[in-house]
């Protein structure tokens, strides 16, 4: 795809565009400034990533007209490549934002595991990476008195933004969109709500939720940057609001949260750390008493805290189908586990 910028943001059309795709970036754009004010929050876990820099950057003309300003969170791990820093400061400093950049060790991180894993029952080391850090940026929220914060969780959901999507033929790509809307769910609600707060996902709100299922065409989700070429998923919310951002953010890469925070350096953290003999002998002892597979030594980390707090796992209905590495019920249909990760199964 490739096109110009038109006076009001969106871009404009050119013989190389999908028809229509003009039309549908505006209505977009009005979709989401609509649901970002219904769910309007005091706060927002700001990543830097095009989808929390658009909630951002709509949210803080509504605070602007309000009480207040709105107050901006990131968390990153102590010593790791952590690029969300550099982006975030980035939209922050442009719209003016109160922002506290949260640097936390590898010790402040395990002091949040027994609560980040009781509330999602999981020792995923995927979840828990990405969601520790969600968790301590809601945590120092919710110190501050604020009371609802502002995500950009479900974009990369609704328009096709992980490549392991929008690389796929469209046939697969669609059935893979369809399924990622039946099971998505978001961490940050429990997590915040475990705080007695509330995460407030703009992109869930329902006539956004149903623009983006029912009024894109496939074609309109992917294409690739003018200039580069290079493929790009959730290419019509970049259309929409390429006029607002800074174009180092419209045209980002998805970071998962465990990159951009720096907190999937934990994987090298725990390999470096815990001795082979004491992983052996755990990794043998929990295979052998609970029937749980350990897969490395962060998961043995996170393992150490689940049995703490919730016991060994065992299926709710032993005649269902089961995870052949925890034991843990999992759907019929399901291809991962969502207490342990195994994948695929």
């Amino acid at each position: 795809m490739a096109g110009r910028t038109r006076a009001d943001g969106v871009l404009a059309g050119s013989p190389s565009e999908p028809e229509g795709l003009v039309a549908t970036a505006s209505g977009l754009r009005r979709t989401v400034i609509s649901a970002v004010e219904e769910t309007l929050g005091d706060s927002i876990l700001l990543s830097g990533g095009l989808d929390t820099s658009i909630v951002a950057t709509v949210a803080s003309t509504f605070r602007r007209r309000g009480e207040g300003g709105l107050k901006a969170y990131t968390v990153i791990l102590k010593g790791a490549p952590s690029p969300d820093l550099e982006y975030s400061k980035l939209i922050a400093g442009r719209l003016g934002l109160k922002h506290d950049i949260l640097g936390v060790s590898v010790d402040e991180v395990e002091g949040a595991l027994p609560d980040v894993i009781s509330v999602l029952g999981s020792f995923d080391p995927m979840e828990v990476r990405n969601s520790v850090a969600a968790f301590i940026g809601l945590r120092r929220a919710q110190a501050d008195g604020f009371h609802a914060v502002m995500t950009g969780d479900a974009a990369d959901e609704l328009f096709a933004g992980y490549g392991f999507i929008f690389r796929l033929p469209e046939k697969q790509a669609k059935e893979a969109l369809v399924h990622l809307w039946r099971v998505m769910h978001f961490s940050s609600v429990p997590l915040a709500e475990s705080l007695g707060i509330a995460a407030r996902l703009p992109f869930l709100q329902g006539r956004l939720k149903e623009f983006a299922m029912h009024r894109v065409r496939y074609q309109y989700l992917v294409g690739r940057r003018d200039g580069t070429g290079e493929l790009f998923g959730k290419y019509v919310l970049r259309a929409a609001f390429k006029g607002m951002l800074p174009e180092a953010i419209t045209w980002r890469t998805k970071t998962p949260i465990e990159q951009g925070s720096g907190t999937t350096a934990l994987q090298g953290w725990y390999a470096q750390h815990v001795r082979d003999a004491e992983f052996g002998a755990k990794r043998k002892g929990y295979l052998e008493r609970d029937g749980v597979r350990i897969r490395d030594k962060e998961q043995l980390a996170y393992y150490d805290v689940y049995r703490r707090v919730h016991g060994p796992p065992r299926p709710l209905d032993p005649s269902r189908r089961a995870c052949p590495a925890c034991g843990s019920n999992v759907p019929d249909a399901a291809t991962f586990c969502t207490t342990c990760g195994e994948y695929p199964i």
